[in-house]
């Protein structure tokens, strides 16, 4: 006869971490308060230009990213570029 196998013990208990909001704001997993638009400009208006405004600026215009969107790795990468050639520039 095959000895009996007993089945692994489940824990007695199973505590889900806390999930926080991470609120509004302008870091990676946030809610953007605002639209974020930057101007396109140079040649065939594909070369994104000048500050970040949060109406549309008019003419060729990227939008970054929405109001109550997700603010992604991607998002805060293009915020954080136009505050770079703005500080360049100044």
């Amino acid at each position: 006869m095959a000895a009996r196998k007993e089945p692994e013990a489940a824990p007695a208990a199973t505590v889900r971490t806390q999930e926080y909001d991470a609120g509004t704001g302008w870091d990676v997993g946030q809610t953007a308060p605002e639209d974020a638009y930057r101007a396109l400009g140079g040649e065939g208006m594909t070369s994104p230009t000048g500050p970040v405004v949060h109406k549309h600026p008019g003419g060729y215009a990227r939008q970054i990213v929405a109001k109550g969107g997700l603010v992604t790795e991607g998002v805060k990468r293009e915020l954080d570029a136009a505050k770079n050639d703005e500080s360049d520039e100044g």
